[in-house]
């Protein structure tokens, strides 16, 4: 599981290196996927809805088993 949550995250690192921004998955752990976000996304107040709008929507696309992204 942990790979195809890896494959759904480079989907999205295009979108967030183009902005300054980047993600990485941090662990796995009952079906909670958590997420650590770096560069000008670490600080950004629109962090909460990317994470939950974008990253959190291709991750359960791809992989259904994941109940919630969270960013630690």
């Amino acid at each position: 599981m942990r790979e195809k949550i890896e494959a759904a995250i480079d989907r999205v690192r295009p979108a967030l290196q183009a902005d300054g921004g980047d993600v990485e998955l941090v662990e796995v752990k009952d079906r909670v996927v958590s997420v650590r976000l770096t560069g000008a996304c670490g600080g950004c107040p629109m962090a909460t809805m990317t994470l939950k709008n974008g990253i959190e929507r291709i991750i359960r696309e791809e992989v259904p088993e994941v109940e919630e992204v969270v960013a630690v």
